[in-house]
């Protein structure tokens, strides 16, 4: 009989490669730490040496037997199944490495950007990496450019051409502010290979721009695609119809509470006047609001990090736009503080940094909450709990803790932040029905883009780039609202079986802890309720077979 190290044998082997593996990510959450010299390897004979390779691995999956096993291996052995379906996503239900110019670009600059946000000293590896990431830059390019042949996206394309507006400049001027942290040779040598770079990144933005006529449209994943993602990736069981109008409704309500709330208090306070007033009041209110969360009995607070914010430095802020600027730390640097690095306060700000400008609290109670579950979870005793696996538990727990501490009352003395909080509620709910409907083809892209005009309201070129961007990745737009909904109803079910007053800190800090699994797992361990996962067996296994298909689907984004 198979036991829990066999899974747990098998976790540590196909993480071990699933990290090497992976593509880069922009967003925070997903991102794993590598070798400083480590590049994503988007050619196609690395995608079929990665599907013949999960192929291996899903037999080896499929051959363990845990029906007898206890819960927590039950779990981890679908855990698992969930990477495996996430590889065959990536590899071919959505084959961005084909057809998204973005996302290539985000191949090609990424890995020497985030190599820039951990905070310095930059060690004698770390300067080797970002040496190594600005020599490879031109060759990135090369394969780049041979998978979009015949293949690429204009929209997509059209979002990469603007973000490379004038990154010979940008570059170069990221690597000349890092003179200060590197050694002499090192910045030398990472000026001259800066300049290579830079050229060649911009006959690639010209190619790009050159090859637009003969891209091909945005096309929709489909029903069956996502609903494949729903149950073998995220393993969630609902309908993307339910979650469509779940978020409708919850859009409503935000709509109704922010129009109350800003009849009540419609004024909005100046941003602050300097970004050392900023700091230092972010600094002030995360410690006022741990004291909070333990003086409510809300989460633990004892024994863990903080996360403050910082200037951007000058050799990030060219560079600004190829992914989130913090550093949530990871497995491999418990203990360590998590950042989060702001502009400015002043006009004209992006919207989230605009908030933070006014109340600082309003980007502790998101990116804040996502650095305090991640630090809890990465030091899990269960190595196969401290990896990512789908953002919708994450962003769920951060979206709710928003909610949470509005209504705790954290910000009873201040209506104004009380009025974004529920603008975040609209925004964000309205992401789910322009995600779901784009992904299973009821919304087109057009019909995205007035979503975001008519309802948020938004400027006309910011709601064709979120669109454009969220028909290129199905199931990201939705996780922040999908979660917190999937949270609070098993957070709801805990009460109603609570038998004496209900115990929300230990509810929270075990939520937190395990917040790296969906939620239909959670609910499994944590309430012995396995209905969601019993629908998810229900699931047409001839669909859920081919998610490990070595073969791959071959659809219209293929």
């Amino acid at each position: 009989m198979m036991t829990s190290d066999d899974v747990a044998e098998l976790g540590e082997r196909l993480w071990n490669w699933r990290v090497c593996t992976s593509f880069r990510t922009a967003d925070d959450i997903p991102r794993v730490p590598h070798d400083p010299l480590w590049l994503p390897d988007f050619s196609p004979e690395a995608i079929d040496e990665r599907r013949a390779e999960r192929a291996r691995f899903a037999e080896q999956w499929a051959a363990i037997d845990v029906t007898a096993a206890d819960v927590a291996t039950q779990i981890d052995h679908r855990l698992l199944g969930s990477v495996l379906a996430r590889v065959g996503w990536e590899c071919d239900d959505l084959p961005s490495w084909r057809f998204d110019a973005h996302f290539l670009v985000g191949q090609v600059v990424g890995p020497y950007f985030d190599l820039l946000l951990p905070r310095p000293p930059f060690s004698a590896e770390r300067q080797a990496g970002i040496l190594h990431s600005l020599t490879a830059i031109p060759g990135q390019l090369e394969q780049a450019r041979a998978n979009l042949e015949g293949h690429g996206v204009a929209d997509l394309a059209r979002i990469a051409i603007g973000e490379l507006e004038a990154i010979d400049e940008r570059l170069a001027a990221s690597v000349a502010a890092l003179a200060p942290h590197l050694a002499e040779r090192v910045h030398a040598e990472a000026t001259e290979a800066a300049a290579v770079a830079g050229a060649a990144l911009v006959s690639f933005r010209e190619w790009l721009d050159a090859s637009l006529p003969g891209f091909g449209p945005s096309v929709a994943i489909g029903r069956e695609r996502f609903i494949r993602y729903l149950r073998t990736v995220a393993l969630i069981a609902d309908e993307p119809e339910h979650l469509v109008a779940a978020a409708e409704q919850e859009y409503r309500r935000a709509v109704v509470w922010e129009a109350l709330a800003k009849n009540a208090h419609p004024e909005r306070p100046e941003p602050f006047a300097t970004i050392d007033d900023q700091l230092a009041r972010q600094r002030a209110d995360e410690q006022a609001m741990r004291a909070f969360a333990e003086r409510s009995a809300l989460l633990s607070q004892e024994g863990y990090g903080h996360y403050h914010v910082h200037p951007v430095p000058a050799y990030v802020e060219p560079l600004h736009w190829f992914g989130v600027n913090d550093d949530l730390t990871d497995y491999d640097r418990p203990g360590v503080d998590g950042l989060a690095y702001t502009p400015d306060p002043g006009p004209g700000l992006p919207y989230f940094y605009a908030a933070n400008a006014i109340d600082p609290r309003l980007g502790i109670i998101h990116e804040g909450a996502h650095y305090q579950q991640l630090v809890r979870a990465w030091s899990h005793e269960n190595a196969l709990r401290r990896h990512y696996y789908d953002s919708i538990a994450n962003e769920g727990i951060a979206f709710y803790n928003e909610e949470m501490m509005l209504q705790a009352g954290l910000f009873d003395d201040a209506p104004a932040s009380r009025n974004v909080v529920h603008n975040f509620n609209r925004l964000r709910s309205l992401r789910v029905v322009v995600d779901v409907n784009l992904a299973t083809g009821r919304f087109t892209l057009e019909q995205g883009v007035r979503a975001f005009v008519e309802r948020v309201p938004m400027d006309d070129a910011t709601a064709r780039e979120e669109t454009a961007f969220y028909l290129a990745t199905p199931g990201l737009g939705m996780s922040y609202l999908v979660g917190k909904l999937q949270l609070m109803r098993m957070l709801a079910d805990a009460i109603e079986r609570s038998t004496g007053p209900f115990d929300f800190r230990a509810f929270h800090d075990w939520v937190w802890k395990n917040g790296n699994l969906p939620f239909s797992l959670q609910r499994w361990e944590l309430l012995g309720d396995r209905s969601e996962v019993d629908a998810l067996d229900a699931f047409d296994e001839v669909d859920a077979r081919g998610a490990f298909d070595a073969r791959g689907s071959q659809g219209p984004l293929a």
